[in-house]
């Protein structure tokens, strides 16, 4: 049998939320790819969560930044977000690393107080494209 190729792949485990979810995810992926497209993405399935990262190489520690989805919603996590500035307090957790931002929708990734930060992605163009492994 053939195996399924990495977009299947990832369209199954969307597949398992519910239909807003799964378009949340979608939504929001397709502008994560969008504002970082040159990065690779790195997919995880358990049963915690479900999570799309973006790094620069197959190696998850060296991600930046990662979509999490759980059935309770979905969050973009910056990995080494305890380090980052956030003089408005938008991140979330109280980590020694990672901190959050719930989305409330795929949207909330272009709000200004997001999109407009430092950490938003935009200083982080370098990193190269890939395909999901």
């Amino acid at each position: 049998m053939k195996a399924l190729s990495p977009e299947k792949q990832l369209a199954g485990f969307i597949a398992k939320f519910t239909p807003e979810m799964a378009t949340q995810i979608r939504a929001a992926r397709a502008k994560m790819r969008k504002r970082i497209p040159r990065a690779l993405e790195l997919v995880y399935d358990n049963y915690n969560f479900f999570v799309i990262g973006y790094g620069p190489s197959e190696k998850a520690g060296e991600a930046i930044f990662s979509l999490a989805a759980q059935a309770k919603g979905l969050s973009l996590c910056f990995l080494q977000g305890a380090r980052l500035p956030d003089p408005d307090r938008l991140l979330r957790g109280s980590g020694n690393v990672v901190r959050n931002i719930r989305l409330e929708s795929a949207d909330t990734l272009d709000r200004p107080e997001v999109a407009g930060r430092p950490w938003s992605g935009r200083k982080h163009l370098y990193i190269r494209r890939a395909a999901i492994s």
